[in-house]
């Protein structure tokens, strides 16, 4: 009867441990969700008010829309796996993002920039980085027009773009009408949305 009792306390105790286990870790991926979601938020919305300050209109430059101030998602190389963001304005009209064409977060005047080895360092925000910091395995844009995982531009007027054209005098194709909604999927299958309202470029977690 003692042997039976001792077995039964042993099984009630590793499954308490088991919930608990659980709990804990159910909860850090709730708060990575979380912080990843804020973070995009915050970074969304330096984005639209850089390209309220910064107007990249020119009319001399029939292309200038492609300069718009663009957040954008890319994968990380294969080998890696992973997705990560970067926040720029594509001065040279190339299409590929460089360091130096990326904005800075202003409290740690790191540059909002990765390239696809998802590698961080002295001059780059460790927080760009989802998959490695937060464990986000998977993002999906609503409004999203492009053939990647997605963008959001931001004019000086307060519009929103789901895509910046490569045809001239295009500068307002592919303006958000809709509500978008960008959504964050963990490693564990938990989701949190963004949403991004048209015209204003208005931002929060849904």
């Amino acid at each position: 009867m003692k042997r039976s009792f001792s077995l039964l306390e042993l099984i009630l105790i590793i499954l308490l441990l088991s919930i608990c286990y659980y709990s804990f870790f159910i909860k850090i991926d709730k708060n990575n969700l979380e912080d990843a979601a804020n973070r995009i938020v915050l970074y969304l919305k330096q984005t639209r008010y850089q390209a309220l300050v910064d107007s990249k209109e020119a009319y001399d430059n029939k292309l200038w829309h492609k300069k718009r101030w663009t957040f954008k998602f890319f994968r990380c190389k294969q080998s890696i796996g992973g997705i990560y963001y970067i926040i720029y304005s594509d001065e040279n009209m190339k299409g590929h993002p460089n360091i130096d064409e990326a904005i800075s977060d202003p409290l740690t005047n790191k540059k909002i920039y990765s390239s696809n080895s998802c590698e961080t360092n002295s001059n780059t925000s460790k927080y760009v980085l989802l998959t490695k910091e937060y464990g986000i395995s998977d993002v999906n844009i609503s409004c999203n027009m492009t053939s990647s995982l997605g963008q959001i531009s931001f004019g000086n007027d307060g519009k929103v773009y789901s895509k910046l054209s490569n045809y001239e005098n295009q500068e307002n194709k592919y303006e958000i009408k809709q509500r978008c909604k960008i959504e964050l999927k963990s490693e564990e299958g938990r989701e949190i949305g963004i949403i991004i309202e048209p015209k204003s470029g208005y931002t929060y977690i849904e």
